[in-house]
């Protein structure tokens, strides 16, 4: 049953304290007046007069006298006058009245009575903004509407405006926080802190700084609490010029010498922003740092690709006496996987079980869940997976996302289904992994449904990763007139975007229409990189289009002034060599600034067992062991070649040099 409970406080009138669920008379905690006042309890009526009188000898009258339903309809309305109790310094906080039919009678009455009562209005408003404030603690919504309901009648809402506007803003009803705000100014610091803190927490940045520099407007200056808020919110949308400008002020005012939580924030807004360099700058001047800070550094490096960063820094923290947390544990582990350190994961996986931190964490299982799937081991994976205590969407899409990207993509459509048989929607991470996989098996079908779910859900637009994963499904499965489709209705395209739908039309031949694509990013303020180009090269290499590739790399500095790189190299001589032009291949090698790399050497090795040039193939082979004896592959190569061409002798040679440089 769902109960509210009163508190006279601190005249019976005033029946608006909440009592705790905790301490109900059902849970046994009896205080020790409680017993000794039972014999007026069992009377067949309650004399609230003679109950406070026996109340003010003892020192412990400020501990409430928890009554049950039935003790508190003993009560009789007629006792209710304002002057009923006498001492009210020996009754604060005397009695909590469950809710019934009859307890909601009394405490109607209590009012009624004390509206006549003009001296005890302001021990009311203080009284409603204590009960407030109790609300927003626990994060009540429900009884704080009610209370809100009773002040309105009171017509207290502009004396308890404050109180209400951090009730609902901590209970996250941030309209109705706003609302209230607005229609009564506060020159409270803490109602304008929980309005705009509760804007942080729900990431909405852009409104929190709205209110942040209204509040200065006001007049009002932010205290240390203000500024971690707003720093959070600046983190949050990636604000950093706006989080510089924070840091200014907070400097300015010498807020940053001994608070460690305003530090700690200030780390976290750089670093969320990308911004790592003014991060770890910021953590060096820090005068103290704890867990969380060193978290904060951490986890930003981990956001960015920073892996080995980041375990350095986890590392540094532990030789400072710092010892991990879950949180630190999770990012450790997350950055373990991004950089593939398994070995690391694994000492970490055996610390955490240890101290014994698994057991209802589904962060932290999550997070090693997704260790084991980034590193490829996806057994270890799928047991921690299963030892979950629950599971949510981002477990499974740990688990899903390592399967596509190990190429058992089926398997992860296996899981997709599972997940959602269990009742479970999928997120932004999980779609975007299915469209990964749908491309990689050419699952056109399977694609498209899942298109109209993201469409349905409004997620499109929503990442740019999620965009450019339905643009690449789409170009993949070779419905590249679709993928250019989706691209045109993007609100925002970035460089992956266009390169997929550009790989796309190279891939089916349409070299035209690829060098329009290259040509209308650029109109839009984007640069095509050497990505884009090794894209187009690589799609020319596997179809055999020997003169298309000549032209994208020709375009790479005439056009569109872009640095051939060693890839871009590297794709030209695979490309030459695939068609056969072993003899152009050799001339691009000899003229390009990279010539010692083991790569460009191994495509124009391979591409001579291909055709078998021997003569050639020893030239590329002799450069390849001697950057790399340990070269494997090339030995290999070398003796298919040779035993091609019927030199078995030569072929048997080369077997043994491997084996010799293997030792």
């Amino acid at each position: 049953m769902n109960e509210r409970t009163w508190m006279a406080k601190p005249y019976p009138s005033e029946c608006i304290g909440l009592a705790d669920e905790g301490h109900h008379l059902s849970c046994g905690k009896v205080s020790y007046h409680r017993r000794c006042l039972e014999p007026f309890l069992h009377e067949k009526r309650i004399n609230i007069n003679r109950l406070s009188g026996k109340l003010s000898g003892y020192k412990d009258a400020s501990k409430p006298i928890f009554l049950s339903k039935e003790e508190a309809a003993k009560i009789p309305a007629s006792t209710l006058k304002t002057n009923a109790i006498k001492e009210p310094a020996s009754v604060n906080g005397l009695f909590k009245f469950s809710t019934t039919d009859q307890g909601s009678q009394l405490n109607q009455s209590v009012r009624k009575a004390d509206k006549s009562h003009a001296s005890g209005k302001s021990s009311r408003i203080s009284s409603y903004v204590a009960v407030l404030r109790n609300c927003a603690k626990h994060r009540d919504l429900h009884k704080g509407r009610l209370l809100h309901e009773d002040i309105m009648k009171a017509g207290f809402l502009e004396e308890c405006s404050d109180a209400l506007v951090t009730m609902y803003a901590k209970c996250g009803l941030l309209t109705k926080a706003k609302e209230i705000l607005n229609t009564y100014p506060s020159r409270d610091v803490l109602s304008w802190t929980a309005l705009i803190s509760g804007y942080a927490q729900k990431g909405l940045g852009k409104d929190a700084l709205d209110y942040f520099e209204k509040m200065q407007g006001a007049g009002l200056s932010p205290d240390a609490v203000t500024f971690a808020c707003i720093l959070k919110a600046c983190g949050s949308i990636g604000a950093a010029d706006k989080g510089e400008r924070i840091h200014d002020e907070i400097a300015y005012q010498g807020l940053l010498e001994s608070d460690v939580v305003l530090g700690t924030a200030l780390v976290d807004m750089y670093a969320k922003c990308g911004a790592l360099g003014k991060a770890q700058q910021v953590f060096q001047k820090l005068f103290s740092r704890n867990v969380i800070t060193w978290s904060a550094l951490i986890t930003g490096y981990c956001q960015h690709g920073e892996g080995a960063k980041a375990f350095e820094c986890y590392e540094q923290m532990q030789c400072e006496n710092l010892f991990p947390d879950a949180k630190t544990y999770a990012c450790i582990l997350k950055a373990c996987g991004d950089i593939r350190e398994l070995d690391k994961g694994e000492k970490i996986h055996d610390e955490i079980l240890r101290q014994g931190l698994l057991d209802n964490d589904i962060v932290l299982g999550t997070a090693l869940v997704y260790m084991y799937a980034q590193c490829g081991v996806l057994i270890k994976a799928q047991e921690t997976f299963n030892r979950l205590p629950y599971r949510d969407v981002t477990s499974w899409s740990a688990l899903i996302e390592g399967y596509t990207q190990h190429g058992q993509c089926e398997k992860a459509m296996e899981y997709f289904e599972q997940m959602r048989a269990e009742g479970i929607s999928p997120n932004v991470v999980t779609f975007t992994s299915m469209l990964k996989a749908c491309a990689a098996v050419g699952a056109i079908a399977k694609g498209e449904k899942i298109h109209d779910e993201i469409s349905k859900e409004g997620l499109l637009g929503s990442s740019i990763l999620l965009d450019t994963a339905l643009v690449d499904m789409y170009a993949k499965c070779g419905v590249v007139s679709r993928a250019h489709k989706v691209l045109n209705g993007l609100y925002s395209r970035d460089i992956s975007t266009w390169a997929a739908l550009i790989a796309g039309y190279a891939q089916q031949g349409h070299c035209e229409q690829a060098i329009i694509c290259l040509e209308q990013m650029q109109e839009e303020g984007l640069s095509p990189d050497h990505t884009i180009f090794s894209s187009l090269l690589n799609a020319c290499s596997h179809l055999g289009r020997v003169d298309e590739g000549h032209m994208y790399f020709a375009l790479l500095t005439k056009r569109f002034g872009v640095k051939p790189d060693l890839e871009h190299y590297t794709c030209i001589v695979d490309l030459l060599g695939r068609a056969g032009h072993i003899d152009k291949a050799v001339r691009v090698i000899q003229e390009m600034p990279y010539s010692n790399n083991i790569e460009v050497w191994s495509a124009l090795l391979a591409a001579c067992r291909q055709w078998g040039n021997t003569y050639i193939g020893k030239w590329a082979f002799e450069h390849a062991v001697q950057l790399d004896k340990k070269n494997t592959a090339a030995y290999v190569i070398m003796a298919d070649l040779y035993a091609s061409a019927a030199m078995r002798e030569d072929a048997k040679g080369i077997q043994v040099l491997g084996v010799e440089n293997e030792a």
